[in-house]
């Protein structure tokens, strides 16, 4: 078969048309929860597609791990998209995954994302508050006027991390978790994040974009412990973005 190299991720290639991907990056795996680093460019989960996605690769690799015969539970509880990387997390059982979807549910799940967005961003610190709409023909959401119909109310919080070269790193903690929200919220405002075309990005950066989720912190779903999980960026932010950011944590 051709092996095309994929450079939107390294050690990713497509064989044919089927994507194979390199091992997991697990961040975190007890009996109830498992969580990985999920790379730009490959989406969360599947619908019927024959694309790999990260809930195949994480059911293929406990069904391997644990030589589990037959269906492997997964329980999705939250997603990212497919351009954006970061933590995700899924449940190994149908209890942890209720428990963990009802936290994502009622936003007492604490989300931290950094995002290279264009401009100079001016205030230290702030909040946008906007209303977006979906439309789902088009793939998009738009900022709408407040309480149009169909329309949901969008906050997240911001604080300026650094700029350089006409570019701004923000860390973002959204406390509502509508669809593409920073992505949009942050294009309305005059600031799309780094690559990301659809919302108005002049920049690319092979079909990924500068939004990662850096962090997530939720109640363990049996132990109620709080876990906090950390991701750090993609190696391509390294060499791309050197300026803005800390250099990564050593283990």
């Amino acid at each position: 078969m051709l092996v095309v190299p994929d450079t939107t991720w390294p050690g990713r290639h497509l064989t044919g048309h089927r994507m194979e991907l390199p091992p997991l990056d697990i961040l975190y795996e007890d009996n109830h929860c498992l969580a990985v680093a999920k790379p730009s460019g490959v989406p969360a989960t599947h619908f019927q597609g024959r694309e790999e996605t990260m809930d195949r690769a994480v059911k293929a690799y406990l069904k391997e791990r644990y030589q589990k015969p037959g269906n492997v539970y997964l329980g999705i509880v939250h997603r990212l998209d497919k351009p954006v990387s970061g933590v995700l997390l899924f449940a190994r059982t149908s209890k942890a995954a209720a428990r963990l979807a009802e936290q994502f549910r009622e936003g007492t799940v604490e989300k931290i994302y950094w995002a290279v967005v264009e401009g100079d961003v001016g205030p230290s610190a702030g909040t946008l508050e906007d209303w977006l709409l979906k439309d789902t023909n088009a793939g998009r959401v738009e900022v709408v006027e407040p309480r149009t119909h169909g329309a949901r109310q969008a906050l997240l919080h911001f604080q300026h991390k650094g700029s350089y070269g006409g570019l701004t790193w923000l860390e973002v903690r959204p406390q509502t978790g509508r669809t593409h929200q920073l992505r949009v919220q942050l294009a309305h405002h005059g600031h799309p994040i780094y690559g990301d075309a659809k919302y108005g990005s002049v920049r690319t950066m092979g079909g990924a974009i500068a939004l990662h989720a850096r962090a997530l912190t939720f109640l363990h779903p049996v132990r109620y412990e709080p876990v906090t999980l950390t991701a750090d960026v993609p190696r391509n932010w390294r060499g791309r973005f050197a300026y803005l950011l800390p250099p990564p944590a050593r283990s």
